[in-house]
Order: structure tokens, then sequence, then C-alpha cells
């Protein structure tokens, strides 16, 4: 057996048969009435995808970071407010989703999952990021949307492979110049944030960009490097005037 499916079954604790399953490469949890999981969870050495989503799990077990050749992470709204250090051992992930929780910070160790490629971690109730996350080089898209950050790390300059960073509805007081640099992003949304000033850039700033969203920004003005981006075919969303442009 390669797949095994529990989802939506109802259950409050996993049967210890599992556990000869040994060659599972998909197991599938979400939506049950699971709170706690066992330590053998990180006993699958061959998972490739596991889904704990939607569901009353107040924490995640250690032992999950045994999980070597894990690819595909879901722990989207379940009972959690902080994920265990032993995720930065899971060499192979290549997308986390951690949406929907209490997380309040994050572990440094995940700025070793050399291989992640999405990360998603909306709606938690994070204020800042560790300034390692710069050594995330193979990300791809960061969506961050409604959670209380204030910065982004200096260290982001060096995520030259982004291509999306969502941030609609967060703290941010200062408009994160170090992302103007990566040449490959393509998307950035900046909605519903406290940025009352766009810095001076260069007009070649942002040399991929495809869309910026500024809505809801209260701004004294717009430099001329955004209307440089509109030059080029970059698509230019702002408020201005009660009006969206």
């Amino acid at each position: 057996m390669e797949s095994l499916n529990l989802g939506g079954r109802g259950l409050t604790e996993l049967d210890p048969d599992i556990r000869r399953h040994r060659g599972l490469r998909e197991l599938y949890l979400h939506d049950n009435a699971l709170t706690t999981l066992p330590e053998w969870l990180g006993d699958f050495p061959e998972l490739r995808i596991l889904d704990l989503s939607h569901q009353g799990i107040t924490a995640l077990p250690e032992s999950i970071g045994r999980l070597g050749r894990l690819e595909f992470l879901y722990v989207s709204d379940l009972a959690i407010t902080e994920l265990p250090e032993s995720l930065g051992d899971l060499g192979s992930l290549r997308y986390l989703g951690a949406t929907d929780n209490g997380l309040e910070k994050l572990p440094a160790a995940l700025g070793r999952l050399d291989a992640l490629v999405e990360l998603r971690l909306y709606g938690n109730r994070l204020t800042e990021l560790p300034d390692g996350y710069g050594g995330l080089r193979a990300l791809r898209e960061l969506h961050l949307d409604g959670n209380p950050i204030e910065r982004l790390p200096s260290t982001f300059e060096a995520l030259t492979d982004l291509r999306v960073i969502s941030l609609r509805a967060n703290a941010l007081t200062e408009f994160p110049v170090q992302l103007s640099r990566l040449p490959h992003l393509r998307q950035l949304d900046l909605r519903a944030n406290r940025i009352t000033a766009l810095p001076d850039l260069a007009a070649d700033a942002f040399p991929a960009l495809e869309k910026l969203d500024l809505r809801w920004l209260d701004l004294d003005g717009v430099p001329a490097w955004v209307d440089a981006l509109q030059q080029r075919g970059c698509l230019v969303y702002r408020t201005s005037a009660g009006t969206t442009q």
C-alpha cells in the first residue's frame, strides 16, 4: 500500500496498526477529531505527502523530523501555537502549509529547508520572521497575509528565486526595499498595511514585477519608479482620492 486516506472519518485517535504500512508514500488524516499525535508518526521512511489539516491537534510530534523524504506537509487550521524545531530536518520538503493557526513565532531551523518552494503561513499571529529565512534559496512563493508582521528581514534580498510574496493585512510601517532587488519577483501584495510613504528607488527596480498591489495604504504620493513599472507593463493597483487604480 502506497496511499492511505483516513480523512473525514471522525477519528479521535490513530490505530497503531497503521504502523504496519511502513512503505506508505501518502497519508491523509485531515478533517478528523484528533487532538494529539503519536511519536510513531515519524516511522514512515518513504512518506512524501502528509495531510493533518482541519482538526483540533494541539502539537506536532518532534518525530515528524524523521520523515526525511517528505515533500508536502499540510498542517493548516489546527490548534497549534508553535512548530517543532525538527521540521528543519525535512531536507526534501517542497511545500509547507501552516495557515490559520495560532503561531506567534517560527523556529529558526526552518531556514535550513533548502528544497522548500512554497511556504504558506497566512492567518497566524506572527510579528516577525527569523533572519535565517533568507537562506531559503529555492523559495518561489511566500504567503503571509493576515499576520501582524512589522518588518521583513534584510536577508530576504537573498531569496533570488522568489516569484510571489503576499503581505496583505499585516503591520508593516516601512516599504520592504530589499524586495526591489529580487530578479524574478512577479507579484507583490502590500494591501492594508501601515505604510505611509514609498521610498525613492531606481527606475529599474523590480525588474520582473508583473503585479504590485498598494491598495488601502495611506500614501502621501507615488514616486516615479511606480510609473516606470506601469510603463513596462506591470499592473499597479492603488487607492487614490477614494478610487482604486
